[in-house]
């Protein structure tokens, strides 16, 4: 099973190291610790990791960094990911600042600089934190995910394909769906690529736009020598003929 995140964000490299090594050497064991070195780019991130159907538990990031501060990147990162506990690495001259953001933008709580020793400064809260966040956490499906919609020829051919072929896979029926919060997100975060379905998403993050069973046969490793077991339309139409057509040929040598 993949272990949640916790991702920090900081503009300072020196100050984004410390974050990360501290984090590691407490959770390294139970989630994987990602850093990034600008807030653009870690939104750009949860996007994918959204797709990957992975799980964040925190958003960890410093409230002075140029072009977006910690606090709207918070904001922006808990529309993708509205589990993820949220934190703030602040100086003693932003603590206002950081108490009015606990206030209006739904922060979870902020840490000073420095944070050292971090067993005083930092992992008792983050216990908390996580504690809470785990509380509520349900494992996500780590398997092949296809976005289509129900009356879908191709989806149809995809899902017979998958099905026949035993491998294991989530439907999401994106009309059916289309109130649900998390599969609004998950549209959001692929884009305008959501609109070329049926859209099959795999656990390393990559995807086949309008796909057919044979680029799916290839992706999941039957090979070119092996021939997909799927039923088009067409082929069952002709296969259910035929067996009409034998059971009235039985009926006639019957009754001679």
């Amino acid at each position: 099973m993949a272990k949640p995140i916790l991702l920090s964000v900081d503009d300072d490299s020196d100050v984004l190291r410390a974050i990360e090594r501290d984090l590691r050497s407490k959770y390294g064991a139970e989630y994987r610790v990602i850093g990034s070195d600008s807030p653009e780019g870690a939104l750009t991130l949860l996007k994918q990791l959204k797709v990957r159907n992975d799980s964040v538990a925190l958003l960890l990031a410093d409230q002075r960094m140029p072009h977006m501060d910690g606090v709207a990147f918070l904001q922006e990162g808990m529309r993708i990911f509205p589990e993820a506990k949220r934190a703030l690495l602040t100086a003693y001259a932003d603590t206002n600042a950081a108490i009015s953001a606990i206030n209006q933008a739904n922060i979870n709580y902020f840490f000073l600089k420095p944070w050292d020793p971090p067993t005083e400064h930092l992992y008792p809260q983050l216990d908390d934190l996580l504690d809470d966040w785990r509380a509520s956490y349900r494992p996500t499906f780590e398997g092949i995910r296809v976005l289509g919609t129900r009356w879908s020829p191709r989806s149809y051919e995809l899902r017979d394909f998958l099905a026949r072929n035993r491998v294991p896979y989530q439907w999401i029926d994106v009309e059916l769906s289309a109130n649900d919060p998390e599969t609004k997100r998950l549209l959001e975060a692929l884009g305008p690529e959501a609109s070329s379905l049926p859209v099959v998403l795999f656990p390393d993050g990559t995807r086949l736009l309008e796909s057919i069973p044979a680029e799916v046969a290839q992706r999941v490793g039957f090979g070119l020598a092996r021939k997909p077991a799927f039923m088009t339309w067409r082929s069952w139409v002709e296969g259910r003929l035929a067996w009409l057509l034998l059971c009235m040929a039985h009926r006639k040598a019957c009754t001679r």
